[in-house]
């Protein structure tokens, strides 16, 4: 299925509160792309003993009607629509995501009215989307953050996807774009503090030359985008969200892994720390991989 522009938000009882629509809706004028709001109801709720289906309608409908009221008040040149689904909230959000080209959630899992409304964890959505995700922490506005998009860089080479995701989102943003590499040295060498350090001072430059390199070549490829790099030694997840909180980042971009003939993605700890801890938006882009 050939992909259209629209990007496609979750929304549940506490969309003023998670932040996800505004920025799904800046995303909107950014992209001039429509936005397609989704609010699915569990369907594992259906016989559960405080199941009322007209509360449940209602409430759902009253939710729809004020985010599509929402959406045409902020721009109402282009076509946004709301959907109320029945269905898995992660699997339902992640599929009809799929048509599209980006899909935005909140960080925190989906809140429910009565407990009757409930929607989908960012996790589990980020691990099933096909389309990149970007998980918005709760509260967030326009005005959080004013600095550069930061691209997570590993040593596996194979990062381009995120770093094309992260460069068009800069140039989208007028803002520069930051490659942040974190490293650490094998534990082998911890026995050895000398060894430690003359280890660590040449890993350090060898990274610096490396990544510095990278930037480089993407540097050629959009001229007009400033293009830093940064190489930090520590924990991944930490120097990661560090190294965004410093810059003031807009939007943290991280990879992942998807394989053509199994339905997984390997969504790591690094992708997964820096889901949860992260103070500003965070996109998992998925690299596809052909299985051996």
């Amino acid at each position: 299925m050939t992909k259209q522009p629209v990007i496609h938000v979750g929304v549940d009882g506490s969309w003023r509160d998670t932040g996800a629509l505004e920025w799904a809706l800046q995303e909107s004028l950014i992209r001039k792309a429509p936005l397609r709001a989704v609010h699915v109801l569990d369907e594992g709720l259906r016989h559960a003993p405080y199941w009322e289906p007209k509360v449940v309608d209602d409430a759902a409908l009253n939710l729809v009607d004020e985010v599509q009221r929402k959406m045409e008040s902020r721009d109402p040149v282009r076509d946004h629509t709301t959907n109320l689904m029945v269905g898995p909230p992660a699997e339902t959000l992640a599929e009809l995501a799929g048509s599209g080209e980006m899909l935005v959630v909140g960080r925190r899992g989906m809140s429910s009215v009565k407990r009757l409304l409930v929607g989908s964890t960012s996790e589990a959505v980020a691990n099933l989307a096909t389309v990149p995700v970007v998980v918005v922490p709760e509260g967030w506005k326009l005005s959080d953050h004013a600095g550069p998009v930061v691209v997570g860089l590993d040593d596996s080479g194979d990062s381009e996807t995120a770093i094309e995701f992260a460069a068009t989102a800069a140039i989208e943003r007028h803002t520069a774009l930051r490659m942040v590499n974190v490293w650490d040295l094998p534990a082998i060498y911890s026995w050895d503090a000398m060894n430690v350090a003359g280890v660590s001072d040449e890993w350090s430059r060898n990274a610096e030359r490396h990544f510095e390199a990278i930037a480089q070549q993407w540097r050629n490829k959009y001229p007009e985008l400033t293009i830093e790099s940064e190489v930090r030694r520590g924990h991944s997840v930490d120097g990661l969200i560090a190294a965004a909180e410093a810059a003031d980042a807009q939007l943290l971009v991280v990879g992942g892994r998807r394989h053509h003939k199994v339905a997984t993605v390997l969504l790591g700890s690094v992708a997964r720390g820096v889901l949860q801890h992260a103070t500003c938006p965070v996109a998992v882009v998925h690299l596809e991989q052909r299985d051996a």
